[in-house]
């Protein structure tokens, strides 16, 4: 398995931090935290990419806020500094790791939406007797992060990278509580170890990928399953509404 390393100084790269913030304004120039970060934004961007070349860098608060859909969802939205930071990660660590996801992975990656998903779906159901539809109960509150951070390591061997994923890991918020007990668990198992990435924030639906990347090969590779596809719809709120 390939890993990748020195990602680093891709990530800190100012051009690299400019065009994180022309992503993360996207949709939402006109709101009063990003007029405000862009008033001085190279002094911002200066100020962010000194601590990540520091490693002082500590993300913000999250805003939480509810929806139903039709079942209720805790939604955070990181500060917008914050969401720069995760578009100039992800600009650099998605097209290193998105080639080793499965062609039918469909939950946010760019270019295969919704619409997508569905062809490929109805190409598949019209040549299937049967269809198998499952859904993982509570995905983004249940996934575990010394697992998660397991994974990523696998991928990434570049220190400073580790080290800015697994603050932001460390960081996420309070998630919904999840108490599921396999085999072999105590009763207090399920506590022993944080869970949970908040949904709204760019990073946890790439990490969510990767959580099940593993999953999707298995059924693809070990179980033969050939009509098999994964999509994840998240909430469309005003993410970032503060």
């Amino acid at each position: 398995m390939k890993r990748y390393g020195n990602l680093y100084p891709q990530i800190v790269d100012f051009e690299n931090l400019l065009i994180a913030a022309g992503k993360a304004e996207k949709g939402k120039r006109f709101r009063e935290n990003v007029l405000q970060f862009n008033h001085n934004r190279e002094g911002e961007l200066a100020n962010i990419q000194k601590k990540l070349i520091e490693k002082t860098y500590q993300p913000g608060k999250y805003r939480t806020f509810y929806i139903k859909e039709p079942k209720t969802r805790m939604i955070s939205a990181a500060p917008y500094r914050d969401r720069v930071v995760h578009h100039a990660l992800c600009n650099v660590i998605v097209p290193t790791i998105e080639p080793t996801f499965i062609a039918d992975s469909y939950a946010n990656r760019v270019n295969f939406g919704t619409h997508r998903a569905l062809r490929r779906f109805i190409t598949f159901a019209r040549s299937s007797r049967y269809v198998l539809q499952c859904d993982i109960q509570k995905y983004f509150p249940s996934i575990d992060h010394e697992i998660l951070k397991s994974l990523l390591r696998r991928k990434i061997k570049c220190p400073e990278t580790i080290w800015l994923i697994e603050t932001i890991i460390d960081n996420s918020n309070e998630q919904f509580p999840v108490v599921e007990h396999f085999k072999g668990d105590n009763l207090l198992t399920p506590l022993e170890r944080r869970r949970g990435l908040p949904i709204g924030n760019l990073t946890s639906q790439f990490f969510a990928n990767i959580y099940l990347n593993g999953f999707d090969h298995f059924v693809k590779e070990q179980l033969k399953v050939r009509k098999y596809l994964r999509y994840g719809q998240l909430p469309t709120p005003p993410f970032g509404s503060e």
